[in-house]
């Protein structure tokens, strides 16, 4: 009985310092990249590097997205899986900064031209799909929607898989040259996506069960 109370009494301190630090670790990256823009520290090519280092912070925050839940499990803090909201979120905004970078600064915000780049380049298109998937589910992350969709919820919210491998995959065809660091980024994805096989397989069977 002891035990268990001094458990709690650290535990919940502890879940509201990590949400607290998935806030600050997403958001002071960008507060660094303000200072970089500002200061000329992007290097030759500025735009190129806005639009890469936005890029790879929403694949990390995705990665950490899926390794939420396995975690938890292991180490049998369920508290974790309050992150993977924040984590989405974020991951979300900064996903959008780099399509809204890739739009404004790449392609000045010409509709014409970028809806001409979506259909003749497969890896922007892939990204698109990711982002477009990603918006769906911040706005069903809403606990009004929540509630309202009940099972389907889980069904929508484990799109978050296919997002991650299109985003990994956006990144590897992106790239003009050395497939190292794409390769790198969906290893990993795998690699969660294997630890977290229960919960793909349970969303796949979902769908025959419909």
């Amino acid at each position: 009985m002891g035990v268990s109370a001094s458990s709690a009494n650290w535990r919940k301190p502890l879940a509201a310092l990590l949400h607290f630090s998935v806030h600050i670790g997403a958001a002071l990256p960008l507060v660094w990249l303000f200072y970089a823009i500002n200061a000329g520290r992007l290097g030759g090519d500025p735009v190129v590097e806005l639009i890469h280092y936005l890029g790879l912070g929403t694949l990390r925050l995705l990665l950490l997205t899926l390794l939420v839940s396995p975690l938890s499990k292991w180490l049998g803090y369920g508290q974790l899986n309050r992150l993977r909201r924040p984590l989405g979120l974020w991951a979300f905004a900064w996903a959008s900064l780099h399509f809204s970078a890739w739009m404004a600064l790449d392609l000045g915000f010409d509709w014409s031209l970028i809806g001409s780049e979506l259909v003749k380049r497969t890896y922007i298109l892939l990204g698109f799909s990711a982002w477009l998937t990603l918006l769906a589910l911040a706005i069903t992350s809403l606990p009004i929607l929540m509630r309202r969709m009940g099972k389907n919820w889980k069904k929508l919210h484990g799109l978050l898989y296919p997002a991650v491998l299109l985003a990994c995959w956006h990144f590897w065809w992106s790239v003009k040259s050395g497939w190292i660091e794409p390769a790198i980024y969906l290893c990993l994805a795998l690699l969660l996506l294997v630890w977290r096989r229960e919960g793909v397989v349970r969303w796949l069977r979902s769908f025959r069960s419909a």
